[in-house]
């Protein structure tokens, strides 16, 4: 059950949160009253950024169901991505820490690359952000957080921690994606078992009106997304639970296919 929610709450939440990702630890509750609306959750969030010793390198989405998406006023969530990490696919699986007693899931996603500093407004469009992408890849998101119940409370409580993100694995860039793009589709597979299909229209609006959400919020929360920044646009195949030993693949046909290995986390999971 969610309960009211004041700002003398947020430092301890923040920092409990930071410290168990710190230590590869799980907390076996909610550390303290979850927030009752994304204001209050991106402020918990915002206090976390500030304490986690990283550069934000970019940003995750995620979709808020109904009802929530009406009761919240939103259709998606927002999360930073550090640059420790973001890891660039290779021949051999990308290994990843998960938290014991936590949560963990893969993510087939779409990720863009801004090209220049967005203006700071809040009427972005599908059409006015087009032409601040620069590149677009494949990539799998890590979800992850030390609150096994991180989903189960609604998109407040995902939100306040980091978004419910640990990592970005950065795969192949999609060559002609301004033609392409609302025809891409791809798998996700765990321990060789397809547990997902879908695509760029599996996206709300597509990928391009994630960054467009991304920009406007980010303009109301006085932030800005900058040049070089990664955009990962959300899940195209579902949020799929992964647990350490356990491995999965994204297959993206044409454009590539990205290996990764979840093992126990050591520590620093963001």
């Amino acid at each position: 059950m969610s309960h009211a929610h004041d700002n003398s709450a947020t430092s301890p939440i923040a920092r409990a949160f930071v410290d168990a990702r710190r230590g590869g630890r799980a907390l076996e509750g909610y550390p303290g009253l979850q927030p009752e609306s994304l204001a209050a959750a991106y402020a918990i969030q915002d206090e976390a950024i500030s304490a986690w010793p990283d550069r934000v390198a970019g940003w995750k989405l995620g979709r808020i169901n109904t009802p929530h998406d009406v009761r919240f006023g939103a259709g998606r969530l927002a999360g930073p991505i550090f640059s420790r990490n973001v890891w660039t696919a290779a021949h051999t699986p990308t290994r990843f820490g998960v938290i014991e007693g936590g949560f963990a899931a893969v993510e087939a996603e779409y990720v863009l690359e801004l090209g220049e500093t967005a203006p700071g407004r809040d009427d972005w469009t599908v059409d006015t952000v087009a032409p601040l992408v620069s590149r677009v890849f494949v990539g799998v998101e890590i979800a992850g957080s030390p609150f096994a119940g991180i989903n189960e409370h609604g998109p407040a409580v995902t939100a306040s921690d980091f978004g419910n993100n640990a990592g970005l694995i950065l795969g192949d860039e999609i060559a002609a994606w301004r033609e392409r793009l609302p025809g891409l589709t791809c798998t996700m597979a765990i321990n060789d078992i397809v547990v997902g299909r879908g695509g760029a229209t599996a996206i709300p609006g597509g990928p391009l009106d994630s960054l467009a959400f991304l920009l406007n919020l980010l303009h109301r929360r006085g932030r800005r997304l900058e040049a070089g920044q990664l955009i990962s646009t959300g899940a195209a195949t579902g949020v799929h639970d992964i647990f350490a030993g356990q491995a999965a693949s994204a297959d993206f046909g044409p454009d590539g296919r990205i290996d990764c290995l979840a093992v126990p986390a050591t520590g620093a999971i963001a």
